[in-house]
């Protein structure tokens, strides 16, 4: 698969925005590491790749956590209805 898609068992659910908060959160804890350790006064073309990875590595694990608990309610989509 090419760097930067994500696959399409993970496209096929719904990208609400909880989700994507979601995965933001985890990519960015994922991708401290390697990008804490990086220059930010000089150009880097590796962190793109880093950000893409981490996004993917995210995507993964909510997919993962979706198939293992797929009815857990959210609290706060049931407090709004």
């Amino acid at each position: 698969m090419p760097r930067g898609e994500i696959p399409g068992d993970l496209q096929a659910r719904e990208m609400t925005e909880e989700r994507k908060f979601a995965i933001l959160f985890a990519a960015t804890i994922l991708a401290a590491r390697k990008l804490i350790d990086m220059d930010p006064d000089k150009p880097n073309m590796a962190k793109g790749y880093f950000v893409d990875r981490a996004i993917e590595d995210a995507a993964f694990i909510l997919e993962r956590i979706d198939s293992r608990w797929p009815m857990i309610v959210n609290s706060f989509s049931a407090k709004e209805s």
